[in-house]
């Protein structure tokens, strides 16, 4: 099921959205990698998932598991995440899937807000530190609409693949800490040079 939601994902956005996405060329093909990604809109998460080009598991709110959703998320490898609460079972669960070579998602605002990543949580770095895999950030922008805007017709969405950054090295609290905020940094700088880019076309 994972590969047919996603095969549904490269196409079901395209009549809503126009998406243009940059260095996609950018996501490595193979290997462990921990994902990290702006989030401004709901759609952010689907939208990604389907442009990938490999499968993918992305850490969902716990909330979204409710009706059809808590039948098919499951199923197509989405972990659940209870924002707030010491959970260790979806990091865990997360950590398996970069040790088989596989890649894992992760919104690390930890909630939807204006897509500018002023803060970030550890999540991100301490998979990536745990595991050894490579950390890629990636940035959405035209999927929020604008407070006080009506619903627009097809806006344009870009998303940009940045460089993939080494796994974060050392083993204390300081150091998590460090790598966290360099996830932030290159995620909120991002998100500068692709409103730059908006800004030109």
């Amino acid at each position: 099921m994972h590969d047919l939601a996603r095969w549904v994902g490269t196409w079901c956005f395209r009549p809503v959205y126009r998406v243009r996405v940059h260095h996609l060329d950018r996501v490595p093909p193979t290997g462990p990698v921990v994902l990290v990604a702006n989030h401004s809109a709901l759609v952010d998460g689907p939208l990604l998932y389907g442009l990938l080009g490999r499968r993918a598991v992305f850490l969902v709110k716990q909330e979204m598991f409710t009706g059809p959703l808590a039948w098919a998320l499951p199923r197509i490898g989405q972990l659940a995440v209870r924002r707030g609460e010491p959970d260790r079972r979806p990091l865990m669960a997360a950590l398996g899937v970069l040790r088989g070579g596989g890649l894992v998602a992760v919104f690390p605002e930890g909630t939807r807000g204006s897509g500018d990543v002023a803060a970030a949580q550890h999540g991100a770095a301490w998979l990536a530190r745990a595991s050894g895999a490579v950390v890629l950030p990636i940035v959405c922008r035209g999927t929020r609409r604008p407070d006080g805007t009506r619903r627009r017709f097809r806006p344009r969405v870009d998303v940009l693949v940045g460089e993939p950054l080494a796994a974060p090295a050392g083993k204390g609290r300081a150091e998590l800490t460090a790598a966290t905020e360099t996830i932030r940094a290159a995620l909120a700088g991002l998100v500068v040079e692709l409103d730059d880019v908006r800004s030109r076309t």
